[in-house]
């Protein structure tokens, strides 16, 4: 068991060094950093988010502006740290173009961006880690890994299976969550809080499953 961890830890950081000089899309252009993951690759749980942004994209880490602050107090809040799971993203690079005055603004990554990083970082990684349960935050993540067209306010909080993972769910991305005020944010926090909660029981029960079998 030990070796087969081991083994987990040093295929998932030759896939991140792999990455570091990908130019496989345009996204390559305009990046500081390839933004490739973090925290326990042994984890059964991942968190899969869309992409960096302008704070990720500066350190090479996922999360790590306010919406990754507001991920980070939400997990405590469920007796959770970054090293107790693995959390990555749909692209490894910031998806960003130059506004009218010239400073770089986010945008979501075009379906081709995601397919490319999807086949060549996403999956791959996945493979590795063998997540028995895949929490996606925010619908572009939802639409990778569980389906095409996913509809967040009705099927977040439902478990799905997939070919990642044994299960994924969905819940509201941290980004998402700061834009909203009031009792609107308050309900927002909580249902991350509550969609959290809900992946690490899931993660407990699966650990009681049956190992799946093709015959």
């Amino acid at each position: 068991m030990m070796a087969e961890a081991i083994d987990k830890a040093v295929q998932v950081e030759k896939l991140c060094q792999k990455a570091q000089p990908c130019i496989a899309c345009d996204l390559h252009l305009r990046r500081t950093n390839v933004v490739f993951g973090e925290g326990n690759p042994l984890s059964p749980l991942v968190i899969v988010g869309e992409g960096p942004g302008e704070n990720e994209d500066k350190t090479g880490r996922p999360f790590v502006g306010r919406a990754g602050v507001l991920l980070d107090e939400c997990l405590r809040e469920c007796g959770m740290l970054r090293k107790h799971v693995y959390i990555t993203n749909v692209v490894r690079c910031r998806a960003a173009d130059p506004d009218e005055t010239g400073r770089m603004k986010n945008r979501p990554p075009t379906s081709q961006e995601s397919a490319t990083c999807i086949n060549l970082w996403l999956e791959p990684t996945l493979a590795v880690i063998q997540p028995l349960v895949i929490l996606c935050l925010g619908a572009p993540s939802a639409n990778a890994i569980i389906h095409k067209g996913f509809k967040m306010m009705q099927e977040r909080g439902t478990f799905f299976p997939t070919k990642y993972g044994r299960y994924a769910i969905a819940g509201l991305h941290p980004a998402y969550i700061l834009r909203q005020q009031g009792e609107a944010f308050d309900s927002a926090r909580a249902s991350l809080v509550a969609d959290i909660e809900t992946a690490r029981k899931k993660v407990i029960e699966a650990k009681k499953e049956p190992p799946a079998t093709l015959f």
